[in-house]
């Protein structure tokens, strides 16, 4: 990866961070080349602050640090895009964008961290993780009785009924993707290559 920093005076270029889950656009900011090494060594993003005349990593005060999951430049290797999975709010407002939070890619890709969180974690109280050890067949059994009920519930008139059981079946095939060893971006892009 070859940036060059030579294309404005003050030797900077600017940074877009984006969420590598949702792919929500978090922030931008500005890099030096000392600040690109940091953040390369330590993968935790670090900024130059034009404000402080310094480097500045990210979250050294609030610990809402920025973990680096890919790091891409464009294609005239002036501009620095860092995927990141932030911690906490990413926004010295306290929201999770510095921009509108309706840019984020979707809820369910919150959901899906949460559900690899806990499976990974092996949080013993969580009825996620809890069927997840149960294995590859309660899991898909579960996706099965779920997608039976919503379509008992398309029949009827309740749209509470339908989009509850619709959630349900959601929520357990996120399960199964993840016993599968799957994600929502794999079926995203088959879905993709058949549009």
């Amino acid at each position: 990866m070859k940036i060059d920093f030579t294309k404005s005076e003050d030797g900077l270029v600017p940074v877009i961070i984006q969420n590598s889950n949702t792919l929500q656009v978090l922030m931008l900011g500005y890099m030096n080349e000392e600040a690109l090494v940091k953040t390369e060594k330590e993968q935790k993003v670090t900024f130059f602050s034009r404000s402080k005349n310094r480097l500045w990593t990210k979250g050294e005060e609030s610990g809402n640090f920025l973990w680096v999951k890919e790091l891409q430049v464009d294609c005239d290797n002036d501009t620095i895009l860092i995927k990141v999975k932030p911690v906490g709010p990413t926004c010295h407002k306290g929201t999770t964008s510095c921009f509108a939070e309706e840019t984020s890619k979707g809820f369910l890709y919150e959901l899906e961290e949460t559900i690899h969180e806990r499976i990974d974690n092996d949080v013993e109280t969580s009825y996620t993780n809890k069927l997840f050890k149960r294995g590859i067949n309660k899991v898909a059994q579960k996706v099965g009785e779920e997608a039976v009920e919503l379509v008992i519930e398309a029949k009827d008139n309740d749209d509470n009924l339908f989009t509850n059981e619709a959630a349900d079946l959601l929520y357990h095939y996120l399960i199964l993707l993840k016993a599968k060893g799957f994600s929502l971006q794999d079926i995203e892009s088959v879905l993709k290559s058949r549009n």
